[in-house]
């Protein structure tokens, strides 16, 4: 039944007072301080290491997680957890390694560090490109996806669905980060809350589909009756090879995919930008271990989905134009959910994507208004950088809503959309950055290189199968022939190789330009800052070998 009853508008507008009537506290309390750029972009000194990691895991987690991701455990299995559980290791990476790199160095925009790292060209055109994919791509897709899944379970129009889900987040957004920050943390606790009734609920529909009861019991029949969908390495005979390509997931590209995400976007990085360093690894160390539990949470669903579907059920449910869609699968568990029930995992579908608006919406009001309205109006005191932050939020949400109908984002699907924009400069924009921490001699051309260098060889792997024969490369993994006969290479792949040349072309540049006698603008570094107190270190190692158990035991 694709509506919500009494009972669930109930238990939604529970969740939404107290969201909004708690974020309007902390903004009270906020407002009794003078007004400050940057503790409104930022939350400068204000967020504890649990509102870090939770407003981290609110941030990154949206209806293409819901909703695709289960789509994929539907298609593929488990295997697509190797997104979330090697974005545990990235972020232990980052907290280690990136995060006193900005601290050490007061960064708190992703521009301003290609500024100080590189210069001024530079950083304007990485923050028009950030705020064009932050609108056009990732605001509308978060928007769009959203509005779709919520108008499924609900039967609310998607326009009206989309303008609902705008609006919350703008009263969020328009409190400032700390607002953000904290609410953020009821916003992850309605999401794990509902997302792990649905798994529960799903598992022992799964149970009784066999003639036994307990979310235990529907856990071993998964793996009995999907013994395929339990396996996190892919080998080149599977099906789904060409999304996770074999090792890739562990050695290759899926980590430029998330040292990128994680270390290298002002989205994410801005959680922890205002605070100390030992706060901010707390917060990341928190969100490590979150992201170990939502495969649970988006993934499981998806596969109970497939064995109920096996078994004769969701015929019609999961049919869009007459053909199977995975993508239904998280909806329809949902509509099966006894109301009260159905109304809380709606306000955790609703949490994620009002997290993610904001937490995006925020980043965006953010580049704009500190790398380039500062830079442009010099003289804007704090107000009125204040002001202008809060009028971008208001025309980024506004644009996201005329905008994403148009985008076509139903139609490529939210995981494939997103990186689809996104994957043919990310290897690029990880090198410029990676080299920028660590090596002295990077100069400005080299990373000017890269950003422009980086998609043109994207460009070029993406379509040279077309015209040159890669069987070649099929014998060591790297290409596999698709439906049409031409052998493609996959998509982590191509990230990697794209990184490689990025990194070569970047070092020759640089090395023939520090003959010239450029001297570049190297970051301080110090040791010392690279150094790690004890519990982050235990904690460190109890996710790292979480990690290696889950791989070793679903390999």
């Amino acid at each position: 039944m694709n509506s919500l009853q009494t009972k669930d508008y109930i238990v939604f507008l529970i969740y939404f007072l107290v969201v909004a009537g708690y974020g309007y506290i902390v903004y009270r309390r906020k407002k009794k301080i003078s007004v400050d750029s940057k503790d409104y972009f930022l939350a400068e000194g204000s967020l504890t290491w649990w509102a870090i990691g939770a407003s981290l895991i609110a941030s990154n987690i949206s209806a293409e997680q819901f909703i695709g991701m289960s789509g994929s455990g539907f298609k593929m299995g488990l295997a697509i957890s190797t997104y979330e559980w090697m974005a545990a290791a990235t972020l232990m990476i980052v907290a280690i390694f990136f995060i006193p790199v900005y601290l050490k160095n007061k960064i708190y925009t992703m521009p301003q560090f290609l500024s100080q790292r590189y210069n001024g060209t530079v950083a304007m055109i990485m923050a028009i490109f950030w705020l064009l994919l932050y609108v056009l791509v990732n605001l509308t897709s978060i928007l769009y996806l959203g509005a779709l899944a919520i108008s499924s379970i609900s039967g609310i129009s998607i326009t009206t669905c989309m303008l609902f889900l705008a609006i919350f987040a703008i009263i969020i957004t328009l409190g400032g980060m700390k607002v953000i920050g904290y609410t953020d943390v009821i916003q992850v606790f309605f999401l794990i809350l509902g997302g792990l009734v649905t798994t529960y609920i799903a598992l022992n529909l799964v149970s009784k589909e066999f003639g036994t009861t307990g979310t235990i019991n529907g856990f071993r029949l998964l793996t009995q009756h999907a013994d395929d969908h339990f396996h996190m390495i892919f080998d080149k005979n599977n099906a789904n090879y060409m999304d996770l390509p074999g090792l890739t997931v562990l050695i290759g590209g899926m980590w430029i995919v998330n040292l990128n995400y994680w270390g290298c976007n002002q989205y994410i990085t801005q959680r922890a930008l205002g605070a100390d360093l030992k706060t901010a690894r707390g917060g990341i160390l928190f969100a490590a271990f979150l992201k170990l539990l939502m495969p649970v949470i988006v993934v499981l669903p998806g596969i109970a989905a497939y064995v109920l579907h096996q078994r004769g059920n969701f015929q019609t449910e999961l049919l869009q134009n007459g053909e199977l869609n995975p993508d239904r699968a998280y909806p329809v568990l949902l509509n099966l959910l006894p109301a009260g029930l159905k109304g809380l995992a709606f306000a955790a579908l609703t949490a994620a994507i009002v997290a993610s608006l904001a937490g995006k919406a925020n980043s965006i009001a953010t580049i704009f208004t500190l790398d380039i309205y500062k830079k442009i109006n010099k003289s804007a005191d704090e107000t009125k950088l204040v002001k202008i932050g809060k009028l971008v939020v208001l025309v980024a949400m506004l644009l996201a809503v005329v905008i994403a109908p148009l985008m076509g984002i139903d139609k490529k699907g939210g995981f494939q959309y997103v990186q689809e924009y996104t994957g043919f400069v990310s290897p690029g924009i990880f090198a410029m950055f990676i080299l920028g921490f660590f090596w002295k001699k990077t100069t400005s051309n080299a990373a000017l290189f890269a950003t422009i260098g980086g998609v043109i060889f994207s460009f070029v792997l993406k379509f040279i199968p077309a015209a040159v024969n890669l069987s070649f490369l099929s014998s060591i993994g790297f290409s596999k022939m698709n439906e049409k006969g031409i052998y493609e290479i996959p998509f982590l792949d191509r990230m990697g190789f794209v990184f490689c040349a990025s990194v070569i072309g970047m070092y020759f540049i640089s090395m023939y330009e520090n003959k010239k006698g450029v001297k570049p603008n190297a970051l301080e570094l110090d040791r010392k800052m690279f150094g790690l107190n004890t519990s982050f270190t235990v904690g460190a190692l109890i996710v790292c070998g979480i990690l290696a158990a889950l791989y070793t035991i679903f390999w």
